[in-house]
């Protein structure tokens, strides 16, 4: 690992921003926010990649409640057909029912909770289709390999409105040589 890279903490509220290095087709050019880490592995939803679903077509009611661009976000290829919801209430020292927090203000709302009790609770709100997993020590490795560069997140992060370039932005203020990878293209003739 380049001693030049700080890493952040493998934890809840971590990023992972795909290394330049990860070409499988599915985690290209991503960012992950991690939402759970201990000795069974690790979990985390892709925040920069959306679908064409509409929302009120899967959970009748709740895109209305839904920052922009209002889509459901693609959180990754583990179990597709569930959902998980990220949220920050509305009020700052409240703990709405069917919220639990994770890091900072931002929580995970379960989406059983009853539509009229979320309305205008939530200052912030996104539902991801799916999530990535990792077996114990997958993750790991795959940062010692470059994979992943883990960075600290935002709230902002989270709930971007312009999550398609999320990926460079994210890089891009992290300075040294990783906001240099902000730059890269998989053209090496035009890097």
């Amino acid at each position: 690992m380049d001693p030049d890279i700080v890493s952040a903490p493998l934890e809840p509220g971590t990023l992972l921003v795909a290394g330049v290095e990860l070409s499988d087709g599915m985690f290209d050019g991503t960012v992950v926010l991690l939402l759970d880490v201990d000795e069974s592995g690790a979990l985390g939803v892709v925040l920069n990649v959306t679908t064409t679903v509409d929302i009120d077509s899967v959970l009748l009611g709740w895109a209305a409640l839904t920052c922009p661009p209002h889509r459901l976000h693609d959180g990754g290829p583990v179990s597709p057909d569930g959902a998980i919801c990220l949220a920050v209430p509305e009020h700052p020292t409240e703990e709405p029912p069917g919220w639990r927090p994770l890091f900072g203000r931002v929580g995970l709302l379960h989406l059983e909770t009853p539509l009229e009790l979320a309305l205008g609770g939530y200052r912030f709100l996104r539902i991801f289709a799916g999530y990535a997993g990792w077996a114990p020590g997958q993750l790991a490795a795959e940062v010692d390999q470059r994979m992943w560069h883990p960075v600290p997140a935002l709230v902002g992060d989270v709930f971007d409105p312009d999550p398609e370039s999320l990926w460079r932005r994210v890089l891009s203020r992290q300075g040294g040589q990783l906001g240099w990878l902000s730059t890269w293209t998989p053209s090496p003739e035009l890097n």
